[in-house]
């Protein structure tokens, strides 16, 4: 599985956030850009997805931007994959096996299920706290 930039630019995004989540003082898109190298354009639609599940919110203003709606410690890598990527699963069989010819008798669908078990485990026990720089 290759995760997208979006999942891998959010994580960063979100990181960037939490680093001035203590203070609560806003960020600028241009700002999170240029620090995190991210293209403009590209991270105002990560944003705007952020804000609409709720991990994000605006503010309005001169000195506004965003900031972090929800404490880094309670945001799991494992969420923000699942936002990003838009499945739970590695392959689509898992949970709707009849788009698959040979879910019947396939061999795999445990394994595959296994893995992607294995993999939200270990990414939900990742929060953007733990992702952070001490030394930032």
């Amino acid at each position: 599985m290759k995760l997208s930039t979006k999942s891998r630019y959010g994580a960063r995004i979100l990181v960037e956030l939490a680093r001035h989540h203590a203070t609560q003082v806003p960020l600028q898109v241009s700002e999170i850009a240029r620090r995190q190298d991210i293209p403009m354009k590209y991270l105002e639609q990560l944003i705007r997805l952020l804000r609409l599940a709720g991990i994000v919110r605006s503010v309005r203003g001169p000195k506004g931007g965003h900031v972090l709606n929800v404490p880094p410690e309670e945001i799991s890598l494992g969420r923000v994959v699942r936002l990003f990527e838009g499945q739970d699963e590695l392959v689509e069989c898992i949970s709707s096996p009849e788009t698959c010819i040979k879910a019947p008798s396939c061999r795999f669908r445990q394994a595959w299920k296994d893995a992607t078990e294995a993999l939200y485990a270990n990414l939900d026990q990742v929060t953007i706290s733990d992702l952070m720089d001490p030394h930032s």
